[in-house]
């Protein structure tokens, strides 16, 4: 009787050998590009499939449940930025108590048995399996018994910073959407679907489509951003509010987007904002007449920043 990860290991049969990288690659940032780049150069070279695992969860949700780590990019998203490289395969695994405590020389023997690994090329920082005690060297000694070539691929900095997911979110934490953004190698998005709010931006003479966000989705720092919305296939100007709206009291945090020069009805729509720059920060205004001259302001500067890019 199969296990659980042999049952998500079969699922997905490659016609020939691969090599193969592991990982969570959250956010697919110029880090894991490279690796995967590298993946899929040394593929071609040796005649097999390039292949990634990843995972549905990140690791963490189930070995350190009270840490909370948001997500860069959702599941969906991820797989997308993996396969636009040219990648041969991407298969997921459900991160489960099983995985966890399988140890590193079990689950190599399942991906030669299922997936046909002939190879591994991995990131400068992994280890596998329980304990992590699927070093780097221990995976390469492993290699060595079991018949699989395992090479590592390097850090990559950004201004003698290594990039990470974690340095990234703490960029993105911070505000410093420059610094996220050149990690990334990309705008740093967000998408949801638009519901209802409170018509606070209509009444203001600026409607917003409220996004509704995935809890585990990590966001900026509170504020005001210039960013660039996408639906139905076009692409429009956009000044996006990240916060509590304090002028109103508001507790909850939301993001709402102002779309400028559209009069249509976004509501139910799928939305994706890609965030380009932080104008300011989230501020509490004595009157909604104040608000609206600032928020003026902002849609000029919206369109100014904009057609600078």
């Amino acid at each position: 009787m199969l296990t659980s990860v042999e049952h998500e290991l079969a699922s997905l049969t490659p016609s020939r050998g691969t090599l193969v990288t592991i990982g969570v690659f959250d956010g697919v940032h110029q880090g894991h590009r490279t690796l995967l780049i590298e993946l899929i150069k040394q593929a071609k070279e040796k005649e097999l499939l390039s292949a990634v695992i990843t995972f549905k969860q990140h690791p963490l949700a189930l070995l350190s449940p009270r840490e909370d780590v948001p997500m860069l990019t959702g599941l969906v998203e991820r797989i997308r930025l993996i396969k636009s490289l040219g990648v041969d395969i991407v298969l997921t695994l459900t991160f489960s108590p099983e995985l966890a405590q399988m140890g590193a020389q079990p689950f190599v023997l399942l991906l030669q048995h299922y997936f046909k690994m002939q190879g591994l090329i991995l990131g400068w920082d992994f280890a596998l399996g329980r304990n992590r005690e699927g070093s780097l060297e221990a995976l390469r000694e492993l290699g060595k018994r079991l018949g699989f070539d395992m090479e590592v691929v390097g850090p990559v900095r950004y201004h003698d910073e290594i990039i990470s997911s974690t340095t990234i979110r703490q960029a993105l934490s911070d505000g410093d959407i420059a610094k996220a953004n050149a990690m990334l190698g990309r705008p740093f998005s967000l998408e949801g679907r638009v519901i209802t709010g409170e018509g606070r931006g209509a009444e203001l003479g600026f409607p917003t489509a409220n996004l509704d966000m995935d809890p585990a989705q990590a966001l900026p720092a509170d504020g005001v951003y210039v960013t660039v919305a996408h639906f139905d296939g076009q692409t429009y100007p956009a000044a996006t509010f990240i916060g509590r709206r304090p002028t109103f009291d508001g507790s909850e945090r939301s993001v709402e987007v102002h779309v400028l020069d559209y009069t249509g009805d976004l509501y139910r729509r799928n939305l994706r904002i890609d965030i380009i720059e932080r104008l300011r920060g989230e501020q509490k205004f004595d009157s909604a007449e104040a608000l609206k001259a600032q928020i003026e302001k902002d849609v000029a500067s919206v369109r100014e920043r904009l057609a600078q890019t």
